[in-house]
């Protein structure tokens, strides 16, 4: 009977270390890095791309028409 609850508890340990580990990774990652867990990345909004043409199009003829 002890031995199944120390088997039990055994195995509930490991299913949580297997669970968190990925977490404690990334926080680990998150803060040697000064904060940029990812590295140098570009920020949002600097690139073109043809989506974002088409829709600064699509508001400027919506701004241009209601005049």
């Amino acid at each position: 009977m002890f031995g199944e609850i120390l088997e039990i508890t055994f195995f509930m340990w490991l299913l949580a270390l297997a669970s968190f580990a990925p977490l404690g990774y990334f926080i680990y990652m998150y803060t040697i890095k000064n904060a940029e867990p990812f590295g140098e990345t570009e920020p949002h909004g600097d690139t073109e791309s043809a989506i974002s043409n088409l829709v600064d199009q699509a508001i400027a003829l919506f701004k241009g028409s209601g005049k």
